[in-house]
C-alpha cells in the first residue's frame, strides 16, 4: 500500500485504527544524535519530517515525543505556533507514530523540552518553515525578506497585499534541510509560548471523549490473557488444554517458550480462560528475605562505581572538630498506575501495527519485529496514551503480549493486564540504603563528606535490541541486563550528576575540573549497583529521589550538629547562583523563621507543627529546586499529615506556566503518596501487594495540602525538564518538617506509624 504525506495529513484521524506501515518505512536516514535513537526511514535533518503546511492552512508537526500526562502536546504545540507565527488552534500535533514521526529515542528523563526547544529538533525545524514561507512570500511579492511581516500565517508587505501560507506551499513538501541557523523568536516576541494555556486535551478528558489506548477498539478486535507464573524464575512444565472445554469462545491457546496466552471473542472469556487453565510450573529460586533485605544488598556482588575521590576524606576528617554518620534506605515502589496496562496489536499479511501507552515507540518498534521475525520496516508503533505512569509499567510488555497473541491468530488483539499482574510484574523503582559520614569544623562548616550508596538493578527499559528487560522478554527466553559485578569503575572525564549520587555540596571535581554546585572540596561518592531479584526500572525521578532524600536529610542532621538554621546552612555551602536562589526563593514564600531544627523538646501526646526544607539541582543541571514543607504530626495516632508546601522552581525559560504548576502539584502528592505509605512487599517466592488492599497509595480523599509554586522564568539560558524535579525533594523536605517539629530523624521510607513511634522513642533516650 502506498502513503503520500499529502494522503495522510487529509485523512490521518481515520488512518490511526486502519493503516499499516507499508511503504511509508521504505528508506534510511542518518542517527539523531545523542538521545539513544537509531537510524529510521524520516531522516531529522529534513524539514519535512517535522513540519506540513495543508491546503486548508493547518500546519501539522511531527513528534518523537509523547505526552502520557506531563502535559508536552501543549507545550510543543505552543512552540510549534509561537516559531511558525500561527494561532495554536492551527496546529495539530502527531506524537510517536513510527510511521510519520522522527525517531526522538524515548520519552523520558525530564528531556522532551531540552529536546525540542533547545536543539535543533521540532523548535529548529518551525523556525526553518517561517523563515522558507517568508523566503517564498518574497518571491511573489517581489520584495525584500525584510520588509515583510508574519501575524497568524499571513504573510504582510509594507504596501498592504497579504498572502497566506497555505498559498505559497499549499499541502506540497518544502524539500529543504532544517537550518542549523534560522533564527528562533525570542522571548521579548512570543505571543504563544510562555502563556498559561489551560491543556488542550482537557475538554476531552473531563467529558470521557478522550481516546485512550484502553478505549480504542479496531474491527475484528479479539481479546487477550497473558498466564504469568506463579513465582519469578518459574519454568513451564505443561498444561491441561481440556480444562478450557467448558468456556465459550477461545480462538486460540498460544505458547512460546515460558509465555502462556489465550485469544478469545471477549474479554470475559479471555479473563475466565486464564483463570481456569490449569497449567504446571518448576519453581524459582527462592527469594531473599524482605526483613532483613537492606543488609542484604550489602552484601551480593556488585558493579562499583568510584564516582567523585579527592583522596584527602580521611586527612580532612582528622581535622574536625564533629563527626556524624548516618544510614538511610528506600524501598521498592510501583508505579501503581490506576488503570492497568493495555494495548491493542494487529498483526496480518506480514504486517503489523501496535497501539501501545509505550514511551520508546522506535525501540517497541524494533522489538515487535525481532519477536515476530518481520522486517523492521512492516512494523508500525503508534502512540495513543495510557494510565500514565512516568517510567516503566506494564506498557512495554502488554504491547509485546499483545502482538505475540495477534501473531498468533492473524487478527487485532486487544490485551489489558488483570490488576494482580501489573502490581507483581511491572518494573517497580529500586531499593537503595545509603550511607554517609562527614566532618565539621569549629565554626559549623562542613569540611569532609563521604557516602556510599547501594541500588538494587535488573535491567530498565526495553532498547533497540533488547526485550528481556520487562517480564515478556523474561518469559520468551531473552535474558535481562542484570547487573554483572567487575572491577570499580574510577572517575573519568567532567562529573555528570546523572544519579544525584553526588550531594549539590559538592565541588565534583573530576581530573581537575569542578562541576558540582557546592564549595566541599574533601569529597568521595562511590556507588555499588548489585543484581535485583525484581525487574527493576525508571520510576518517576529514578534514583534521584532515592539519593537526595538521604543527601537532604543528612545536610538537615550536620545543619542540627553546627547548630544552624537549615537555609543559612545550604547556603554557606553551595556556591551555584541558581541553586541558591531557588533556596532563598522558597524560603522566602514560606516566611522561614531562621533558627535551629528541632524546634524543642516535646511530649509524646498532642499534635505538633514542623518545617522542613530541601533542594536540588536535578541531575545537577536539569532544573533548580527548593521545597518548604510545612506539617503536622499527631504524636498519638502516630500520623504525619503534610499542610503546606513552597516550592521554587527554575527550568529555564517557562513554555507554559499552567502545565508546569500542574507537573508540580502532581509531582508533590505523588512523593507524599510514596513517602507517606508506598512499598512493594514479597514472601520466600512471591509479590504479594498485588492490589489496592496489599499495596497503600494515598486515597483520593485525603486532605490534600496547600501548594504555593513561585516559578523562577530565567530567560537566555536553555530550557531544562521539570517534571521529575518537584518529586525529587517531597521525601526530604517532609522528613526534615518531621524532625523539626519532634527530634525524631526516620531514615527509612515509607514513615508507617511504627516507624514514627519507633523514632519518638529512640529521641525520649
Amino acid at each position: 500500500m502506498t502513503v503520500s504525506r499529502r494522503r495522510f495529513l487529509r485523512t490521518w484521524g481515520a488512518l490511526i485504527v486502519s493503516v499499516h506501515a507499508g511503504s511509508l518505512c521504505d528508506r534510511l536516514a542518518i542517527a539523531q544524535g545523542p538521545f539513544d535513537t537509531h537510524p529510521s526511514h524520516i531522516d531529522p535533518t529534513k524539514l519535512d519530517s517535522w513540519i506540513a503546511v495543508s491546503g486548508d492552512g493547518t500546519v501539522t508537526a511531527f513528534t518523537g515525543k509523547c505526552d502520557f500526562g506531563q502535559g508536552m502536546l501543549t507545550a510543543q504545540t505552543q512552540l510549534v505556533a509561537e516559531e511558525l507565527c500561527v494561532a495554536i488552534e492551527r496546529v495539530k500535533l502527531i506524537q510517536s507514530d513510527t510511521a510519520i514521526s522522527p525517531d526522538e529515542g524515548t520519552t523520558s528523563g525530564s528531556q522532551s523540552t531540552p529536546t525540542n526547544f533547545n536543539s535543533r529538533n521540532l523548535a529548529q525545524a518551525a523556525a526553518t518553515a517561517r523563515e522558507a514561507l517568508l523566503q517564498m512570500a518574497a518571491q511573489k511579492l517581489g520584495l525584500p525578506l525584510e520588509q515583510l511581516t508574519v501575524v497568524d500565517g499571513v504573510v504582510h508587505s509594507p504596501d498592504g497585499r497579504t498572502i497566506r501560507y497555505e498559498q505559497l506551499i499549499a499541502g506540497e513538501r518544502f524539500a529543504i534541510p532544517v537550518s542549523p541557523t534560522a533564527k528562533r523568536r525570542s522571548p521579548e516576541e512570543w505571543t504563544v509560548l510562555g502563556k498559561a494555556i489551560p491543556s488542550l486535551e482537557r475538554v476531552a478528558l473531563m467529558t470521557g471523549a478522550f481516546e485512550f489506548v484502553h478505549t480504542l477498539r479496531v474491527p475484528g478486535m479479539l481479546h487477550g490473557r497473558v498466564v504469568r507464573p506463579p513465582a519469578m524464575g518459574a519454568k513451564l512444565v505443561g498444561l491441561d488444554e481440556n480444562s478450557l472445554q467448558d468456556i465459550p469462545g477461545i480462538i486460540k491457546l498460544v505458547t512460546r517458550e515460558n509465555f502462556v496466552g489465550i485469544v478469545a471473542e471477549t474479554q470475559w472469556q479471555a479473563i475466565q480462560a486464564a483463570r481456569q487453565l490449569k497449567v504446571k510450573w518448576k519453581a524459582g529460586s527462592a527469594l531473599p528475605a524482605q526483613r532483613t533485605f537492606f543488609a542484604t544488598l550489602r552484601q551480593l556482588p556488585s558493579r562499583d562505581r568510584l564516582i567523585v575521590d579527592s583522596e584527602d576524606v580521611e586527612l580532612a576528617m582528622t581535622r574536625a572538630s564533629s563527626r556524624l554518620e548516618a544510614t538511610y534506605s528506600y524501598p521498592y515502589q510501583m508505579h501503581g498506575s490506576l488503570g492497568t496496562s493495555c494495548a491493542v496489536a494487529h498483526v496480518a499479511n506480514g504486517q503489523a501495527t501496535v497501539w501501545s501507552a509505550t514511551q520508546s515507540a522506535y525501540p517497541t518498534r524494533s522489538i515487535v519485529a525481532s519477536l515476530l521475525g518481520l522486517p523492521l520496516e512492516k512494523v508500525r508503533v503508534v502512540y495513543v496514551r495510557g494510565s500514565g505512569c512516568y517510567g516503566l509499567n506494564g506498557a512495554d510488555a502488554v504491547s509485546f503480549d499483545a502482538a505475540l497473541l495477534s501473531h498468533a491468530v492473524g487478527r487485532p488483539v486487544r490485551v489489558q493486564l488483570s490488576r494482580q499482574d501489573e502490581m507483581a510484574w511491572e518494573n517497580f523503582g529500586s531499593p537503595c540504603v545509603i550511607d554517609q559520614r562527614a566532618g565539621i569544623d569549629s565554626s559549623g562548616n562542613i569540611l569532609a563528606w563521604e557516602c556510599e550508596n547501594w541500588t538494587a538493578s535488573r535491567g530498565g527499559r526495553p532498547g533497540y535490541d533488547q526485550p528481556g528487560n520487562v517480564i515478556t522478554g523474561m518469559l520468551l527466553g531473552f535474558k535481562s541486563e542484570n547487573v554483572q559485578p567487575g572491577a570499580a569503575e574510577k572517575p573519568a572525564g567532567a562529573l555528570r550528576n546523572r544519579d544525584n549520587a553526588v550531594p549539590s555540596y559538592m565541588a565534583g571535581c573530576v581530573q581537575g575540573s569542578c562541576t558540582g554546585l557546592g564549595g566541599i572540596r574533601s569529597e568521595r561518592v562511590m556507588s555499588h549497583m548489585v543484581a535485583s531479584p525484581f525487574f527493576t526500572g525508571p520510576l518517576r525521578s529514578p534514583i534521584r529521589l532515592q539519593n537526595t532524600f538521604a543527601h537532604e536529610c543528612f545536610m538537615d542532621e550536620l545543619a542540627a550538629q553546627a547548630q544552624a538554621d537549615p537555609v543559612d546552612f545550604r547556603l554557606r555551602h553551595l556556591r551555584h547562583e541558581r541553586m541558591a536562589d531557588a533556596v532563598r526563593a522558597a524560603a522566602r514564600a514560606a516566611a522561614w523563621e531562621s533558627r535551629p531544627s528541632p524546634r524543642g523538646r516535646v511530649s509524646l501526646r498532642g499534635q505538633i507543627t514542623g518545617r522542613g526544607i530541601a533542594c536540588v539541582g536535578y541531575e545537577g543541571d536539569n532544573g533548580y529546586a527548593a521545597l518548604v514543607a510545612e506539617v503536622l504530626v499527631d504524636l498519638e495516632a502516630g500520623r504525619i499529615s503534610p499542610l503546606k508546601f513552597f516550592l521554587a522552581l527554575d527550568c529555564g525559560p517557562i513554555s507554559n506556566p499552567d502545565g508546569l504548576r500542574n507537573q508540580s502539584e502532581g509531582g508533590i502528592l505523588q512523593g507524599m503518596s510514596r513517602t507517606l505509605v508506598e512499598e512493594v512487599t514479597w514472601n520466600q517466592m512471591r509479590i504479594t501487594s498485588t492490589d489496592w488492599e496489599t499495596y497503600s497509595s494515598l486515597h483520593l480523599d485525603i486532605e490534600v495540602p496547600a501548594i504555593e509554586i513561585q516559578l523562577i522564568n530565567r530567560l537566555g539560558v536553555p530550557a531544562t525538564g521539570a517534571g521529575e524535579t518537584a518529586i525529587t525533594l517531597v521525601a526530604a523536605s517532609i522528613g526534615n518538617a518531621l524532625f523539626d517539629a519532634t527530634g525524631a530523624r526516620l531514615r527509612e521510607v515509607p514513615f508507617t506509624a511504627e516507624r514514627l513511634r519507633a523514632g519518638l522513642a529512640q529521641r525520649s533516650h
